[in-house]
């Protein structure tokens, strides 16, 4: 019975661990200029795992921020 409570874990490291792969080819982490969009879409990328191996490629775009009064 408790090997079927490690399955889930090492899924999920797996899974995350070629999320972490995919964002360093798209070169994610290479990048100097952080912004909020930069760093959600590296998020996503990592969080959607083997799925960026079939197509999908997660972006974020954040909106724009309001200047403040004077």
């Amino acid at each position: 019975m408790r090997k079927g409570k490690t399955v889930v874990p090492v899924l999920l490291v797996v899974w995350l661990i070629i999320g972490v792969i995919a964002a360093f080819q798209r070169g994610y982490f290479s990048d100097s200029d952080q912004n909020c969009a930069s760093i959600g879409s590296t998020a996503v990328t990592i969080v959607a795992g083997p799925l960026n191996y079939v197509g999908v490629n997660p972006t974020v775009e954040c909106p724009e921020m309001p200047e403040p009064s004077e």
